[in-house]
């Protein structure tokens, strides 16, 4: 029996809005003198991406997503002595929940677990205040538990992270779900803590390792609107 759902915070229950798509990005940068490409942002988030998994023992590491943020700018056309400098008022701004919208789906989700006595956490390798984050969406008589990276000092896919969150809402790992949209983070975390997991791939394109997931028992949810058959 499920008795708590953990869920990731970004692209998970948020989404960023225009301050961090490529006109955004754009903005930031003529602020530091630097002219950039906006339709260079896909693929340039694309190229940094793997910078993220390269975090060695899972430390919580802030220069990890600076250097994330600065490959993004120089994949866009930015260079220049000022690209630091940017960089980091950017991953200072990701952390203010204003910049972002909840998706349609998670009140709802959240409802619905809430009403079968579920209790709900957060597990989040963002800097943002977790706290401010449930304020600013009125989500702070749903969740029961919240743990991000920056306070407890590892990340996500270190299992200390994950036994720090179940610790929270007592309940031991065969009794909960980990819901989020990366596999290395979320799937692979949390399995690895003896968690059950579901991978979140909006969209109607398959996932890649769809297989994969179905043969280690993760489904893949289009929606968290499909968390009710998994809870069932």
């Amino acid at each position: 029996m499920i008795r708590a759902v953990f869920f990731d915070v970004d692209f998970t229950l948020i989404y960023p809005g225009p301050t961090f798509r490529g006109e955004g990005y754009q903005t930031f940068c003529a602020r530091y003198g630097m002219a950039v490409d906006p339709a260079r942002f896909a693929d340039a988030v694309a190229g940094a991406a793997p910078l993220l998994d390269a975090s060695d023992g899972h430390v919580y590491d802030a220069e990890v997503f600076v250097a994330y943020t600065r490959r993004i700018i120089e994949g866009m056309g930015g260079a220049g002595p000022a690209i630091d400098a940017c960089a980091r008022e950017i991953y200072d701004e990701w952390a203010v929940s204003d910049h972002f919208e909840l998706y349609d789906d998670v009140a709802p989700a959240l409802g619905m677990l809430s009403t079968r006595g579920i209790r709900i956490g957060l597990i989040s390798n963002s800097h943002r205040c977790l706290a401010s984050f449930q304020a600013h969406f009125e989500l702070g008589g749903v969740i029961a538990a919240a743990v991000s990276s920056s306070e407890h000092g590892f990340m996500k896919p270190s299992p200390s992270i994950f036994v720090a969150a179940l610790g929270l809402v007592g309940a031991r790992s065969d009794e909960a779900l980990m819901v989020g949209d990366s596999v290395r983070q979320d799937v692979d975390g949390a399995l690895g803590a003896g968690m059950r997991a579901a991978l979140l791939h909006r969209g109607t394109a398959p996932h890649p390792e769809a297989g994969a997931l179905a043969a280690r028992g993760v489904p893949v949810l289009r929606s968290l609107a499909d968390l009710a058959t998994i809870v069932d």
